[in-house]
């Protein structure tokens, strides 16, 4: 009798086995725990590229995608700091100051039920809103710009996998995966990646003389270091480096090819950032983040306690111009299907007021936006309270939303990476969101 009793190895090689077969099929499976009921298949997406708006430093919620009955900071009566206006989604409604968005909406899915228990310290819920893990002592884990360009690659030979126009740290790296899986960072808008560009005097003869020479050090250190990997992610990384100096990548960052009245739409230089990107996806880089978080705009950027808040209307209506646009122009260029675009940020804000009339931070439920991606966009997923805080229907963990993500991509979100020999589940056992799949 025991030989015909399953064994937990052999259920997870046949749950492993199944998931496969529905990967090639086209879907995936979302598995609950051990026990549990499955949870129905989901279509694998089929998006091309990704565009992550990072706005640093906690996005209001309240103030934005998911507003609420109006407050009063000064009589300290919480709730909403605009008012709020209708959008395409019948019932949904955003912050007056999302006026150019709000007609738009039915290309856009917020997700307004996002949350995590980091509250307290900015950089850890970077952190996690970019690895979709709590930091650790003994792994450093990849970003998820990381996980994509590891996964997917570039989507063309003339561009890298992942650029970042914002700012470079741990939380955009590529951890245990290593520098291949690492960033291009953006120095400038208009002149590109810092380095990049060969020096006017080194003609291609010289260029080539200098590579061959670069070759047969690269090959005597892969013969006797150690440390071969190490050496080889430096070497796939130089060679990358010289391909992206070509021009057919650089003209990318040459926006004055763009219409005047184009580029005026995208606004000032967080748009150009956006109309940047959009030059990038067409070059075939496969992950781009792009910062807002621009302190001069109100003085705080969307860290908004005290006085920023005063000034909080000048940072969404930048935001809603340079979103706007950028749906429309890749719609306009039969990309947006291609391309999803995602409006994060390290955490919501409460709807009390703070001593200074601005707000503190709140985990507990805030807004993450997709848009485009080839999705069921025009829907709105979870339900909040009457303060925006608290979750009435439909919870999306951080891994769930990174699961979704890599589904959209078309990237099995219960695989499992390898740090070393340990593997690691993609993400921390999460789940796509399976309304915007069907």
């Amino acid at each position: 009798m025991s030989n015909l009793q399953p064994n937990r190895r052999n259920f997870l090689k046949q749950s492993a086995a199944a998931a496969g077969a529905l990967a090639m099929a086209g879907g995936v499976p979302l598995l609950a725990n051990e026990g549990e009921k499955s949870h129905p298949v989901v279509p694998m997406g089929k998006a091309e590229h990704c565009i992550m708006v990072w706005l640093g430093g906690g996005a209001a919620q309240i103030d934005t995608w998911d507003p609420k009955a109006k407050g009063d900071a000064k009589a300290k009566k919480a709730g909403s700091y605009y008012d709020s206006i209708d959008t395409a989604i019948p019932g949904l409604q955003v912050c007056e100051h999302l006026n150019r968005c709000a007609p738009l909406m039915d290309r856009f899915n917020p997700i307004r039920t996002v949350n995590h228990d980091v509250i307290d310290e900015h950089a850890a819920a970077t952190n996690r809103m970019h690895t979709g893990r709590n930091t650790s002592g003994t792994i450093v884990y990849p970003s998820i710009g990381s996980v994509i360009a590891y996964q997917r690659g570039a989507a063309s030979d003339i561009a890298p996998a992942y650029m970042l126009i914002g700012y470079p740290n741990v939380t955009r790296g590529p951890g245990f995966l290593g520098a291949g899986a690492g960033y291009v960072y953006l120095t400038d808008t208009a002149q590109g990646p810092n380095g990049l560009a060969r020096m006017p005097h080194i003609t291609d003869t010289r260029a080539e003389r200098r590579e061959g020479v670069l070759d047969k050090l690269r090959n005597r250190y892969l013969t006797k270091a150690e440390e071969k990997k190490l050496i080889a992610d430096y070497a796939e990384a130089g060679q990358a480096a010289l391909r992206l100096s070509g021009p057919e990548f650089m003209k990318a960052f040459d926006l004055k090819n763009e219409p005047d009245d184009l580029r005026n739409k995208y606004g000032g230089e967080f748009g150009q950032r956006c109309l940047l990107s959009r030059r990038l996806v067409e070059r075939g880089v496969r992950f781009i983040e792009v910062s807002h978080n621009l302190n001069f705009v109100n003085g705080t950027g969307w860290d908004t306690h005290n006085d920023g808040q005063l000034n909080q209307h000048l940072l969404i209506q930048e935001l809603d111009g340079a979103i706007s646009t950028l749906v429309t122009d890749l719609e306009e260029k039969k990309l947006l299907d291609k391309t999803l675009i995602v409006i994060s940020s390290e955490f919501g804000r409460p709807a009390q007021f703070d001593g200074g009339g601005g707000r503190g931070h709140h985990g507990g439920a805030f807004t993450v936006v997709l848009a485009g991606g080839g999705l069921q966009t025009g829907k709105a997923i979870g339900v909040t309270d009457e303060l925006a805080m608290k979750i009435e229907d439909r919870p999306v963990s951080v891994p769930d939303l990174f699961a979704t993500i890599y589904q959209t991509l078309g990237i099995n979100p219960y695989e499992e990476l390898y740090a070393g020999d340990r593997p690691v589940p993609i993400t921390d056992g999460g789940h796509p969101v399976a309304e915007l799949f069907s």
